[in-house]
């Protein structure tokens, strides 16, 4: 779904826009969370957790989650909406709690251009592995808890406040179910199915971050989110695959240089990711055993991940993974242009073409 120049260029603009706006937002409440944060005014290591988490809140990308709920109440209505900037910011705290955990659980000593949180404990830590660990844990947990706190302190409505803190409770919940079979899906010999790949994708990344926001707009914005359920879930799962997908083409057929992440790193964490999957399912023989004794090999070497590679090419495998980008890009697209007869036809066509971004993105 091309954008003509200008309409595209309008609408970079107007996400830049909610991006620029938010990370001024954020900075600010860190700013006086730091004076109003209660604690015991002993503690150094409580300004310290602070002080990571913020860190690795305000380093963040595109702020994708932000755009969503901003979006989403544009749907309504093009007026300001009263409680947005507390969904964004509780979505936010969330994606940091999640990332923390990831991190410590992947054992990553980055994360967005600096040291990831478990990282930054174990350098200060270096005698004390037991507490740099239960510190990290705290620092994700304290991130979740401050998400909720946020909509509970919020000047919305208080029927808003109670149901956006109703979402982003489920959504924590659900992703938490995400990156335990997310583990699942990587222990044991089988090749996991389509439909594993999928719910798994579903739970980990799309309910918090592509229904959540969604719901979270729209409520703010005084529409009732549960009486489009069925088709919100829908749109969401698909859009989360298409973004999956690609990251996990990205990760072996992406080009590092553009990434900026090294070629490989999922086969060599052992993640039975997309393009694994793809991988075990189209080979075999003395192929297929190059491809498995690679799998979760931490020193796999570069070379061998370039043969790996040539084998994926060889047999096809990048052009079904696009081809599965386009199908539920496709599919995405259309149930989001279901929803021009009821919302604001401004608003429909980025989540129209939302999906479409995921497809082409190069990083």
């Amino acid at each position: 779904m091309p954008d003509t120049p200008d309409s595209g260029e309008r609408l970079r603009a107007r996400l830049a826009g909610h991006e620029r706006r938010f990370n001024a937002v954020f900075e600010e409440y860190f700013d006086t969370l730091e004076s109003t944060l209660d604690a015991p005014s002993f503690s150094g290591f409580v300004p310290e957790c602070l002080r990571l988490v913020r860190e690795l809140s305000l380093r963040g990308g595109k702020r994708i989650r932000v755009v969503l709920v901003h979006e989403a109440a544009r749907l309504v209505t093009g007026e300001p909406v009263e409680g947005l900037d507390d969904a964004a910011l509780s979505i936010e705290l969330l994606q940091t709690h999640g990332l923390i955990h990831d991190d410590l659980i992947d054992d990553s000593p980055g994360r967005r251009g600096g040291p990831s949180t478990y990282y930054a404990y174990r350098e200060r830590f270096p005698d004390r592995p037991r507490t740099a660990l239960g510190l990290t844990v705290l620092a994700g947990d304290l991130a979740l808890a401050l998400s909720l706190r946020v909509l509970l302190d919020s000047k919305a409505p208080l029927p808003v406040r109670q149901a956006m803190t109703e979402v982003q409770t489920r959504a924590a919940a659900d992703t938490f179910v995400g990156q335990i079979v997310d583990l699942e899906r990587d222990v044991g010999p089988a090749v996991p199915t389509e439909d594993v790949l999928h719910s798994v994708s579903d739970y980990k990344s799309a309910r918090y971050s592509l229904l959540a926001p969604l719901q979270l707009g729209l409520l703010a914005a005084g529409e009732q989110p549960a009486r489009h359920e069925q088709e919100l879930r829908r749109y969401a799962r698909l859009v989360g695959i298409c973004g999956q997908l690609r990251d996990d083409y990205l990760d072996l057929f992406g080009d590092a240089t553009v990434t900026g992440k090294p070629t490989g790193t999922d086969i060599r964490d052992g993640k039975r990711s997309y393009t694994v999957a793809a991988l075990l399912s189209a080979v075999s023989g003395p192929e297929r055993a190059l491809v498995e004794s690679a799998l979760g090999d931490p020193s796999c070497t570069a070379d061998t991940i370039a043969a790996v590679r040539e084998i994926g090419v060889r047999h096809g495998v990048p052009d079904r993974l696009r081809s599965a980008m386009r199908h539920h890009a496709e599919r995405a697209a259309a149930e989001a242009a279901a929803w021009r007869p009821r919302w604001r036809g401004e608003a429909v066509a980025f989540f129209e073409r939302l999906p479409w971004w995921s497809v082409e993105r190069s990083h």
